[in-house]
């Protein structure tokens, strides 16, 4: 069987030292167990050696060889000379589980939590909700609300959103979608078999990554994020060099305000992907979920796909970024062929998005050049308050400053984030290291920092973070990493 990464096995153990009672050790064979008991990690994988383990995990060695040592004794861990210790259990090998972006809503600290760059909501959200009255629903109510592509006003709207930023667009191209997470996982199900690659760029979006994994793809990173790159972001010429060698089965992309970097391409490396992925005519996912955070600029953000055959083109869009994620309404901007197909797998899993947020979201898109600057203030304030305090507290720390979003990128030279992520977690701090936006586990001396939560809580956090990272300096062991 395989050998678990010790940044994947890190991640599934999210919040284990801070949640039971009893001595570390004991914690730490618990929450092993349990990955065992639920299938989580299969049975027969190879864990990582208690040196690197305890090392990822900010622990003392003797502490992960003695929870080692009380799974062995209770029959949950084989060691073999020479093969390492596999964990034992029952359950489907096939199960998986989420490890980062999806598992952190699950593992809320009660301190100060920074593991999520959401938003909070916006007060035109209330008000388009107190604006519905029941001759808005009244037509509605004399049909059995299950609307599988969209409530027809809002597809409208959404086409119109595009048409707005010259990209022709019919109603008939958009499916509506319970966010754009949805939307993601349905294009990885309607599109990806096992075994089969899809690029992406390193690091990317954490849900897409989840989203693809359990379709089993052998995913694929190109280019990579350089300090100073900025708004260059990746490198279409790896593309170019891959698609050589391999054609993929589809590209994802986020070429708009990028999670987690914050950058955006300029209108040259636009054209340069454009170019690369026209070449060898590859199907092209287009993420825009945080295009509409972007900190400079009016209207509504030209996408990829303006330069990109519909056909072979998917453009993933929400309002949950913008307005609030408690608004579940994202969409699927793509051919008619390819939307009716994504329609059919999604009414085998929800039948229809809520018709009542869907009414709600056409009065939000009525007001989105209103909502779209009154958020861009916002996030200029809050962005120029974490850098000051940042370059006072944390000189050593590297960003590149983004385009948009709600989180820096930051590097933290000598440190490895995943020791440090555990540590803060004991310490009453939830943060995401770079590695989990990674197909291969990297960038572990990267931080997703989320700043928009405000400046009182990030300077609340910072102490234990710039001590966690001390604790943690000089802990990065190299590892061999294959594409996923």
């Amino acid at each position: 069987m395989a050998k678990i990464p010790t940044a994947r096995l890190s991640r599934l153990l999210t919040g284990w030292s801070s949640e039971d009672a009893g001595p570390l050790p004991r914690r730490l064979a618990n929450a092993l167990r349990e990955l065992a008991e639920r299938a989580d990690v299969a049975p027969g994988t190879t864990l990582p050696s208690q040196r690197e383990l305890a090392g990822v995990l900010g622990v003392s060695r003797s502490t992960v060889t003695t929870a080692y040592s009380l799974l062995e004794n209770e029959g949950w861990l084989e060691s073999r000379r020479g093969s390492g210790s596999r964990l034992r259990g029952s359950g489907s090998p096939e199960r998986l589980v989420n490890e980062g972006r999806l598992a952190s809503f699950d593992a809320r600290t009660s301190g100060a939590d920074l593991s999520s760059g959401a938003l909070e909501g916006l007060g035109a959200v209330g008000d388009a909700v107190g604006a519905l009255t029941g001759a808005d629903l009244a037509p509605l109510l004399r049909g059995d609300g299950y609307l599988p592509h969209g409530l027809p006003e809002l597809r409208e709207g959404i086409a119109a959103y595009y048409r707005e930023a010259g990209v022709p667009t019919e109603p008939e191209q958009i499916l509506v979608t319970s966010g754009s997470q949805q939307a993601v996982w349905l294009v990885a199900q309607a599109l990806v078999d096992p075994g089969d690659t899809v690029v992406v760029e390193n690091p990317t979006y954490r849900g897409a990554l989840e989203a693809l994994r359990s379709r089993g793809a052998r995913i694929v990173p190109v280019g990579g994020d350089r300090p100073g790159a900025g708004r260059a972001g990746s490198d279409a010429a790896a593309l170019r060099r891959l698609g050589a060698k391999v054609r993929p089965r589809l590209v994802y992309l986020q070429p708009a305000v990028h999670n987690p970097t914050g950058r955006s391409l300029d209108g040259a490396a636009l054209r340069e992907w454009a170019s690369a992925l026209g070449e060898r005519e590859l199907f092209t996912v287009e993420d825009t979920a945080c295009a509409e955070l972007g900190l400079a600029g009016d209207g509504a953000p030209v996408p990829l796909a303006a330069r990109l055959p519909a056909a072979s083109t998917i453009t993933v869009g929400t309002l949950s970024k913008l307005f609030w994620g408690g608004l579940r309404v994202g969409w699927v901007r793509s051919s008619p062929h390819i939307v009716a197909r994504l329609a059919k797998i999604k009414t085998s899993v929800d039948l229809s998005c809520s018709v009542v947020d869907q009414l709600v979201a056409v009065r939000l898109l009525a007001g989105l050049p209103r909502a779209r600057a009154a958020r861009r203030a916002v996030l200029r304030d809050q962005l120029a308050g974490a850098e000051t305090l940042l370059r006072a507290r944390a000189p050593h720390w590297e960003w590149d400053r983004p385009a948009g979003g709600p989180a820096l990128w930051v590097r933290i030279p000598g440190v490895d984030t995943e020791a440090l992520a555990q540590l803060a977690r004991r310490g009453g701090v939830a943060v995401v290291p770079g590695s989990a936006f990674s197909a291969v586990d990297g960038f572990r001396d990267r931080l997703r920092l989320p700043y928009a939560h405000g400046v009182d809580l990030l300077e609340r956090a910072l102490p234990t973070l710039l001590d966690c990272a001390e604790r943690s300096r000089d802990k990065i062991t190299p590892s061999v990493v294959r594409p996923s």
